[in-house]
C-alpha cells in the first residue's frame, strides 16, 4: 500500500516509521526544507508553518514525551529547549532511516477522493515543487501538518483596535524580547504562550499586563522533591483514583494541590468556572513576576483607544505601546475538501480523534489534532501505530452505527469534563486515550498478568509514570528493551539534574531523633546516679 504523509514534524516522522514497521510504502511531503515542524525555530515567520519564540522549552519531560522505542540520551535535561528537541528528531530520523522517504520543499495543493473511492478508498494527491505540479494516487493518507500555523486573530471582538496607534500582532510573530525595553505591553490570552511571553518581557519592558477572561491554574515544571510535575501526575493509579472518586472530591483535591504553591485567588489567576477542567499552565516564574509587580494580571479587554486599553473591571491603562494577541489558532486543512472533516466551535468530530466518520473507506487520518493532558509525541506515535494497522486491515474499524454511537458517548463525556469553550475543544485524557488505542492494537499492558509474572514491573507500571515504553511490553512492535526502560526511569530523571555528586547525609529528622535519644539516655543515667 502506498501512503501519503503530509508534514515532517514529530507526527510525520513517527508516521513514516510506523508505516515502515507495517510493511507499507510511505511518501512524506514537507513544504519547508527541513524536519521538526513546530519545534524548528526560525528567526522569521514562515507562511503556512508553525512559529515559535527563541526561548521555548518543553512543558513535558523527556521520560514521558519520547517515542516509545527510542529514548532520549541520558545526558539530555528533563525539560528540553527547542534546539534539543530538534536534535532528538534528527537522531530519530537518522536512526530509523526516515529522511529518504521525505520530499522537501513540496507543497500539497489538494487531497481528493478518486472517482472509485467507494470501492478502492484511494486518494488523488496533487503537490507542487519549484512551480511544477504533480498528481499521484495513494491508497491512504496521513495528515500530520499540525494545528499551529493559522492564527486565531479575532480583531472584531476588540472595539477600537484599528485606531490603536501602537503595535499589535499575534503571538506567533513574537521571537525575542529584544526591542521592548521601556515599553508598556498588553498580552491578551492566558495560555502557555501568553504567560511565557509575558514573563520574558517583564524582565525588559517597563510594564506588562496579562489580560485573561477565565483565569487558569498554574503549576511548576519542578514539583515535589524536585521531580518533574508530569511524571508525578501521569500515573495509572492516580488516573484510576480520579475516575473512581466523586468528581467534586477530585476537583477539591486538585485545587488544594494547585494552591499549595501559592493561592491563585490572591494572584488574580483562579479560574472563574471551576466546574470544568482547563489544562493548567506550566510556568515556574509567573507568580514571582506578579509579586515583583513587573507583570500585572487584568480582566478581559473592553475597549481599545489610540493609546490606552480599558478592561472589564473598569480600570484603564494608558500609554500602551504594544498589544500581543495570544489567542490561539484555527484548525484548517486547505488542501482537503470541507465535506471530509467537520470542525465546529466546540470540538472536532473524528473517530478515535483520528478518522472522519463519514468516509466510505477508513483510508484517511488526521494525526495530532488533539491536546492531551500530557505529552503529544507518544500520543501521535500511538495514533500512527493504530491507523497504519487500520490501513492494513489488522485493526478492526467498526460499522458506521457503532462509530456514531461512540462519538456521541465521547461527546457527552467531553462536555461534562471540559465544557464547550473553544480553547478546550481538542482536549483528551492522556492515559485513557492511549489505552483506548493500545487496546485496539493489542499493546495495552496486561497489569493483572504482570502482577502474576513480574510483580516489580507491575508495580512500576501501576504506580510509576506512564512512560511510552509501557506500550512496547507486548503485542505488535514489542521492544526487548521496554522493561529495562521502565524500571530505570527514576535513575535517568535524577541523573540529568544531578550533575554534581553530593554524598547524602540522610534526613535531618534522623539526626534530631538521635540527639533526643542521647538526651533521654543522659537524663536516665543521671537519675540512676543521683538515686
Amino acid at each position: 500500500m502506498k501512503i501519503a504523509i503530509i508534514g515532517a514534524g514529530s507526527s510525520g516522522l513517527t508516521s513514516i516509521k510506523c508505516c515502515l514497521d507495517e510493511g507499507l510504502e510511505p511518501t512524506c511531503f514537507e513544504r519547508s526544507d527541513d524536519i521538526g515542524g513546530v519545534w524548528r525555530f526560525a528567526h522569521e515567520v514562515e507562511s503556512g508553518r508553525a512559529s515559535i519564540y527563541e526561548s521555548v522549552v518543553s512543558n513535558t519531560s523527556k521520560e514521558l514525551m519520547c517515542f516509545s522505542d527510542f529514548p532520549y540520551p541520558e545526558n539530555f535535561p528533563n525539560y528540553l529547549h527547542n534546539s534539543k528537541m530538534l536534535e532528538y528528531y534528527r537522531m530519530y530520523a537518522n536512526h530509523f532511516g526516515l529522511l529518504k522517504y521525505i520530499q522537501f520543499k513540496t507543497l500539497v495543493i489538494s487531497v481528493r477522493k478518486c472517482s472509485d473511492f467507494a470501492s478502492t478508498g484511494q486518494w488523488s494527491v496533487t503537490t507542487e515543487k519549484e512551480g511544477q505540479q504533480e498528481t499521484a494516487v495513494f491508497d491512504a493518507v496521513m495528515i500530520c501538518s499540525g494545528h499551529h500555523s493559522e492564527p486565531h486573530f479575532p480583531l472584531d471582538s476588540y472595539p477600537g483596535i484599528k485606531q490603536f496607534k501602537g503595535q499589535y500582532f499575534h503571538s506567533r510573530e513574537y521571537k525575542t524580547s529584544t526591542g521592548y525595553q521601556g515599553k508598556r505591553v498588553v498580552i491578551i490570552g492566558m495560555g502557555n504562550s501568553a504567560t511565557d511571553i509575558g514573563v520574558e518581557l517583564s524582565r525588559t519592558a517597563a510594564q506588562v499586563f496579562l489580560s485573561t477572561k477565565r483565569g487558569s491554574w498554574v503549576i511548576r515544571r519542578v514539583s515535589d522533591n524536585g521531580y518533574p510535575s508530569d511524571v508525578l501526575a501521569n500515573r495509572r493509579f492516580h488516573n484510576w483514583m480520579r475516575n473512581i472518586l466523586p468528581s467534586d472530591l477530585v476537583m477539591w483535591n486538585t485545587e488544594k494541590k494547585f494552591n499549595q504553591w501559592f493561592d491563585h485567588v490572591n494572584y488574580g489567576l483562579q479560574p472563574t468556572d471551576r466546574s470544568q477542567f482547563k489544562e493548567p499552565l506550566f510556568n515556574d516564574d509567573l507568580p514571582s513576576r506578579i509579586t515583583c509587580g513587573s507583570l500585572l494580571v487584568k480582566t478581559s479587554v473592553r475597549e481599545i483607544t489610540e493609546t490606552a486599553v480599558q478592561f472589564d473591571d473598569g480600570t484603564v491603562e494608558e500609554n500602551i505601546d504594544v498589544i500581543i494577541f495570544a489567542t490561539g489558532y484555527n484548525y484548517c486543512f486547505p488542501f482537503l475538501d470541507e465535506s471530509v472533516i467537520k470542525i465546529d466551535s466546540s470540538r472536532t468530530y473524528l473517530y478515535k480523534n483520528i478518522i472522519p466518520p463519514n468516509l466510505e473507506k477508513a483510508t484517511l487520518g488526521i494525526l495530532g489534532l488533539i491536546q492531551p493532558l500530557g505529552p503529544i509525541m507518544p500520543t501521535t506515535e500511538l495514533q500512527a501505530r493504530w491507523i497504519s494497522r487500520i490501513f492494513k486491515g489488522l485493526c478492526r474499524f467498526p460499522p458506521i452505527n457503532e462509530v456514531m454511537d461512540e462519538l456521541e458517548k465521547d461527546r457527552k463525556i467531553f462536555i461534562k469534563r471540559y465544557g464547550t469553550t473553544r480553547e478546550n475543544r481538542l482536549q483528551v485524557d492522556f492515559i485513557e486515550y492511549l489505552d483506548s488505542l493500545a487496546s485496539d492494537i493489542g499493546v495495552k499492558p496486561n497489569i493483572l498478568r504482570l502482577f502474576l509474572t513480574d510483580p516489580l514491573l507491575a508495580l512500576a507500571v501501576c504506580f510509576g509514570p506512564c512512560t511510552p515504553a509501557q506500550f512496547r511490553l507486548q503485542g505488535p512492535g514489542k521492544w526487548p528493551q521496554a522493561r529495562k526502560q521502565i524500571m530505570t526511569t527514576w535513575d535517568r530523571i535524577i541523573k540529568s539534574s544531578k550533575t554534581r555528586t553530593v554524598k547524602s547525609q540522610g534526613p535531618r529528622f534522623v539526626t534530631a531523633a538521635l540527639l533526643l535519644a542521647i538526651l533521654c539516655l543522659v537524663v536516665l543515667l543521671l537519675s540512676i546516679f543521683i538515686n
